[in-house]
């Protein structure tokens, strides 16, 4: 019993990082991930950078889309729009 009590705290420690610090991570990576493989034509995103567009054309050859933005058509990675900024776009606005 002398042996786990030792290893005890550092065991704690272990199981508190995982499910406060890892475990979040992790679901937040998979849900990026699923809203980058369901874009489709026509949905209104923000990228990380921040800039607004909307979605006009899909590559699922190289994992890339076009935006239609006020300034043209700019070329992305799916990965570099943000899910967080366009579910906020998305959402509809409380008075």
């Amino acid at each position: 019993m002398g042996d786990i009590g030792q290893f005890l705290p550092m065991i704690l420690i272990f199981v508190v990082a995982y499910f406060f610090m890892i475990r979040p991570q992790m679901k937040r990576q998979k849900d990026e991930k699923k809203f980058a493989a369901e874009l489709k034509r026509g949905d209104r995103v923000i990228t990380k950078s921040g800039l607004h567009g909307k979605v006009v054309e899909l590559n699922d050859k190289d994992s890339s889309c076009v935006l239609e933005t006020m300034a043209g058509k700019l070329k992305f990675d799916r990965s570099a729009i943000s899910l967080e900024m366009s579910k906020k776009l998305s959402a509809p606005e409380k008075k």
